[in-house]
C-alpha cells in the first residue's frame, strides 16, 4: 500500500454515538453454531449445513483443532468444533491423520468438508494465525477474532491473510467474525478475506473489517476469474486503504454494508466482474466504488446507496471511478430471497451486529437487530422446532383448498399434491434439494407446519421455512415433522430443502394458525 493505516478514534466514537441514538434495547446470548441461518450465495449449490448432524468438540488450542479434524473417521464426517480462547503459534502444531492435512503455521482446513468452527463462551481468537481453507467445501466459520496475521516479519501465517480460500473451493459461510490487522502491506500485513483460483458460493455476514490496507480479494491476478458467487451483507469495513473487495470476475451480491474511512479506494470492480451494490452506506471515504488500478473494466448495478462526505478522483488512465453520481452499467440477478435494510440505518445495525461477541445478533430487515432465532439452538441440545412427526397440530389444516407452486419438480410429480389432503401423493424436487410453496389469495397467519414426508428414496437433511412476501427464515433445522415459529401473516409459505439423501418425497405440506 502507498501509506499505512491510521486507526481514526473519532471516527469510532462516531459510529458508537450513531448506535446509542437508535435506542434499540439489545438482547445477548450464548454464541453457538447457527447453521439454519446461512444467507446470500451459501445458501446455493446444495447449501452450506457445515458439520451439522455430526459430533460436537471443544478446543482450546490450536492443536486441539487439527486433533479434532484428524480424529474423524473421514475427511468428510460432518464435526462442530466450539472454540475458546486464544490460539496462536505456540499452541498450534501439525497433526497427522488419514482425515486431515493439517501445518503448524495456520489453522489447516485442507481436502475436507463438512466443518464448523465457532467461538463460544468468552470468545476464540486467532492471534497472528490465519485460518486456510483449500481444496474444501461446507465449511463454517462463526463468531471468531483473527487478528495481526503476517506475510513478512515474524512470526508470518497463511500469506498474511486473516481468512484465505483458494484451489476448489466451494460453499463457505463466513459469519459474526471479527478479522483485524494493524497497519498495511509496509507492516507486513496483506488481506484479510481473500478468495482465487476457483472459489464459488461463500457468504461474509456481519463481520468487522478493519485497520488494514486491503480488505480482500476475489481472484489473485485478471487471468484468475474462475471465483465468485460470493454475498457480502452487514459487514463493517472500517480504517481500510482499499480492497472492500477487489472483484475479478465474476459476481458478487453486495448490501447493507457499512463502509468507513476507506482511505484510497473501495468496491474495486475489473477483469469483468458484475457486482450488484444494494442499501450500503459509504461514509468518510474516498473513490470507494470503481474500476482502480486497471484498464480491464468492471461492472455494477446500484441502488438506494448513501454517499456521506466521499470524495471522487478525476477518471483518468487506469482510475475510473464510479461517482460523484454513480450509475448502473450492468444488470445482476440473484438467485436466493434477500431482505434489505433501509441505507440510512445500516450504521446503526451493523454496529450492533457486526463481528464477533455480539451474541449473534442479526437484522430483521426493519432495521432492528435481534437474537438468534430460538430455532437455532446449541449444537448439542436438539431442535426443540422438531418434535415428533407423528403429533400433529391441533386445528384446521389451512393448506386445503390453497395454492401450490415451488422450484423444479421431478417427472411425474406436482405441487398440487402437497396441499391434497392425501399422503399416497407427492411431490419431489428434481435434485436432492429444492423448495415447495403454499400460497393464499389474501394474507393468511401461520404458526405451525407440518411437513409428512413420504416413503421411498431419500430423507430430508437440512431446512429452511421462508415467508416467500419478504424472503425472511421463519425457522430452520433439519428432518420433517412439524416446525413452529412466530406467529406470521403472509400469502405464500416455503419449505426449503437445502440437503437431503437421495431426492425426499413430500407428501402434505400442512399449515396451521395456531
Amino acid at each position: 500500500m502507498r501509506r499505512s493505516v491510521a486507526v481514526r478514534l473519532s471516527a469510532v466514537l462516531a459510529t458508537g454515538a450513531l448506535a446509542a441514538a437508535t435506542g434499540v434495547a439489545l438482547s445477548t446470548s450464548t454464541a453457538s453454531a447457527a447453521t439454519g441461518g446461512v444467507t446470500g450465495y451459501a445458501t446455493q449449490n446444495g447449501g452450506t449445513t457445515g458439520g451439522a448432524g455430526g459430533q460436537t468438540v471443544r478446543a482450546t488450542t490450536g492443536t486441539a483443532i487439527h486433533q479434532a479434524l484428524c480424529n474423524r473417521a473421514s475427511s468428510s464426517t460432518p464435526i462442530t468444533i466450539q472454540v475458546e480462547g486464544t490460539i496462536n503459534h505456540g499452541n498450534t502444531t501439525k497433526v497427522s491423520g488419514d482425515s486431515c492435512s493439517t501445518a503448524a503455521d495456520k489453522i489447516e482446513l485442507k481436502q475436507i468438508s463438512n466443518v464448523t468452527i465457532v467461538g463460544v463462551g468468552n470468545g476464540a481468537v486467532f492471534d497472528q494465525l490465519g485460518i486456510h481453507i483449500r481444496e474444501s467445501s461446507n465449511i463454517i466459520i462463526q463468531n471468531v477474532t483473527v487478528r495481526n496475521v503476517k506475510k513478512s516479519g515474524s512470526p508470518t501465517s497463511n500469506g498474511g491473510d486473516a481468512i484465505g480460500m483458494e484451489s476448489d473451493v466451494r460453499n463457505v459461510w463466513v459469519d459474526h467474525t471479527t478479522l483485524e490487522a494493524s497497519g498495511g502491506e509496509s507492516e507486513g500485513y496483506d488481506g484479510l478475506f481473500d478468495m482465487k483460483d476457483n472459489t464459488q458460493y461463500v457468504t461474509l455476514s456481519y463481520s468487522t473489517l478493519r485497520n488494514s490496507g486491503r480488505g480482500g480479494l476475489i481472484g489473485s491476478s485478471e487471468s484468475d476469474t474462475s471465483n465468485g458467487y460470493v454475498t457480502f451483507h452487514h459487514n463493517l469495513y472500517e480504517n481500510i486503504d482499499s480492497r472492500t473487495p477487489l472483484l475479478r470476475g465474476g459476481i458478487s451480491h453486495i448490501y447493507n454494508n457499512h463502509y468507513r474511512n476507506l482511505n484510497e479506494s473501495g468496491i474495486n470492480s475489473r477483469a469483468g466482474a458484475r457486482a450488484k451494490v444494494d442499501n450500503n452506506y459509504f461514509e468518510d471515504s474516498k473513490d470507494v466504488l470503481g474500476t482502480f488500478y486497471t484498464d480491464a473494466a468492471g461492472y455494477w448495478q446500484v441502488s438506494g446507496n448513501i454517499f456521506d462526505n466521499v470524495t471522487w478522483s478525476e477518471r483518468e488512465g487506469d482510475n475510473n471511478p464510479a461517482g460523484p453520481n454513480p450509475t448502473s452499467n450492468t444488470s445482476v440477478s440473484v438467485p436466493y430471497a434477500y431482505t434489505l435494510d433501509a441505507a440510512t440505518c445500516v450504521p446503526g445495525v451493523v454496529s450492533q451486529t457486526a463481528g464477533a461477541n455480539k451474541g449473534l445478533k442479526v437484522s430483521d430487515g426493519s432495521c432492528t437487530p435481534q437474537s438468534p432465532d430460538p430455532t437455532d439452538p446449541d449444537p448439542t441440545d436438539p431442535d426443540p422446532t422438531d418434535p415428533d412427526p407423528t403429533d400433529p397440530p391441533a386445528g384446521t389444516n389451512l393448506s386445503i383448498g390453497a395454492g401450490a407452486d415451488g422450484s423444479s419438480k421431478a417427472s411425474g410429480t406436482s405441487y398440487g399434491n402437497v396441499v391434497d389432503g392425501s399422503t399416497s401423493t407427492y411431490w419431489s424436487p428434481s435434485g436432492s434439494t429444492g423448495s415447495v410453496s403454499v400460497k393464499w389469495g389474501s394474507a393468511t397467519t401461520v404458526s405451525k407446519i407440518n411437513i409428512r414426508q413420504a416413503s421411498g428414496s431419500g430423507t430430508i437433511g437440512s431446512y429452511r421455512v421462508l415467508n416467500h412476501d419478504t424472503g425472511a427464515v421463519l425457522a430452520s433445522g433439519s428432518g420433517a415433522g412439524v416446525i413452529g415459529f412466530s406467529a406470521t401473516s403472509l400469502k405464500k409459505i416455503t419449505f426449503e430443502i437445502t440437503s437431503a439423501s437421495g431426492t425426499p418425497r413430500i407428501a402434505e405440506f400442512e399449515t396451521y394458525a395456531s
